[in-house]
């Protein structure tokens, strides 16, 4: 855990919870088992011996919590204990599609508007009571509706003020489609997180052949709304950067968008070099693709594919079919929202793993201590990468 002198020389809020919703109860269970290592292994004897702060190490710190139905649909949350004087970290995962209630004698799909609706029931039931509310949101609510373009909502920018006039002090959220969207709360705690390190960590565990120079390596961003995540990637690497742009027909709308008909390609030649993709979230996954295949016509050696947010809304028949064309090599897509099962089974797939990460901001947070403490520097992605290039190195000449 970085810095810990920062912690050991301060003290916590109060008394530290995790909520952790269903759709989140997998990463809040792995979040928790890191908090009670922190909590165990630090050296904060002031905190310790206080008791004030009686419960600072404990064994778990996952609310009892249940959100029911009723069998009209309609719902409630209920803590079945006090956190009265606590900081609570209330994890949601707003994409988890796999949870079902049922309705009238139907079953159906907990949606992104469900998850939201138990989101506000469970800071309706202890508003008034905890010393304070933060929300981890990975897949930020509605974050693709961020902007006016017409005669439409403003979904995002509504979420964060209502969930601002409900109390919270802290919104947490991981590569947000849009950032800007802030501009809604500039009064209130927004933290908004990438996961670049994780992802060249987990590319670098998974490959053992990888060049980290300009010689053999491209960052290509899908579109330009991920050309800034691509650039800031590629520069920490030391590698450089390129970009398809998105040619769409805006005479005609499909499914609420208008339909890509090419991808141009601006960049540097990708002939013979490995190529990483980074963007934000893999939906359906067809333009996606669509760009790996492209960048293999364009006789590239190998090509990664890093996303934030695997949602693969239409399942993964695309993507195995791609794989087994030789379109794309690896898939790295991190831990923060609901994964298909069966996406584990696949040889293509390399998960990154956050929940440490979301570990050390919560318990930077509940200290409020700086969390910059616990950002990816790139000193940090250049000490992975010499590592790797050392290893790599000695396994050539031995």
């Amino acid at each position: 855990m970085p810095n810990l002198h920062e912690i050991e020389n301060a003290m916590p809020v109060a008394p530290l919870k995790i909520v952790a919703l269903s759709s989140a109860a997998k990463l809040g269970e792995h979040v928790n088992k890191y908090l009670v290592e922190f909590r165990k292994t630090i050296k904060n004897d002031k905190v310790k011996m206080d008791p004030a702060f009686h419960g600072y190490s404990e064994n778990n710190y996952l609310v009892d919590i249940s959100t029911p139905r009723f069998g009209s649909g309609e719902g409630k949350a209920v803590f079945n204990e006090s956190v009265r004087g606590k900081d609570l970290f209330i994890l949601v995962d707003v994409c988890n599609h796999s949870i079902t209630y049922k309705m009238n004698g139907f079953i159906n799909h907990m949606s992104p508007d469900d998850h939201y609706q138990d989101l506000k029931r469970v800071i309706a039931a202890c508003t008034g009571k905890a010393h304070r509310i933060n929300v981890i949101m990975p897949f930020m609510y509605e974050s693709r509706q961020h902007k006016r373009t017409g005669r439409e909502s403003l979904d995002c920018a509504f979420m964060l003020q209502e969930l601002r006039d409900m109390g919270i002090s802290n919104f947490i959220t991981f590569d947000a489609h849009d950032p800007r969207v802030q501009n809604a709360i500039p009064l209130n705690g927004f933290d908004n997180f990438t996961p670049p390190y994780q992802f060249i960590k987990a590319l670098l565990n998974s490959e053992e052949d990888l060049i980290v120079d300009k010689d053999h390596l491209l960052v290509i961003s899908p579109d330009e709304g991920a050309l800034d995540r691509a650039i800031y990637f590629a520069t920490v690497l030391g590698v450089d950067t390129g970009m398809f742009y998105k040619r769409r027909d805006y005479s005609t709308i499909v499914n609420g968008k208008n339909p890509i008909v090419a991808h141009e390609f601006l960049g540097d030649n990708v002939d013979g070099k490995d190529i990483i993709i980074i963007d934000d979230m893999i939906s359906s996954g067809g333009s996606m693709i669509d760009t790996a295949k492209q960048l293999k016509k364009m006789n590239a050696r190998r090509v990664f594919i890093c996303c934030t947010f695997g949602l693969f809304t239409e399942g993964l028949k695309a993507f195995d079919e791609a794989y087994e064309k030789g379109y794309f090599d690896k898939v790295v897509t991190t831990d923060l929202n609901y994964l298909p099962p069966e996406l584990y089974s696949k040889p293509y797939f390399i998960e990154a793993d956050m929940s440490k990460f979301v570990a050390s901001l919560i318990d930077f947070m509940n200290h409020d201590a700086s969390l910059s403490n616990v950002l990816t520097t790139a000193d940090k992605i250049h000490g992975i990468v010499d590592a790797y290039n050392s290893r790599r190195n000695m396994d050539i000449y031995e």
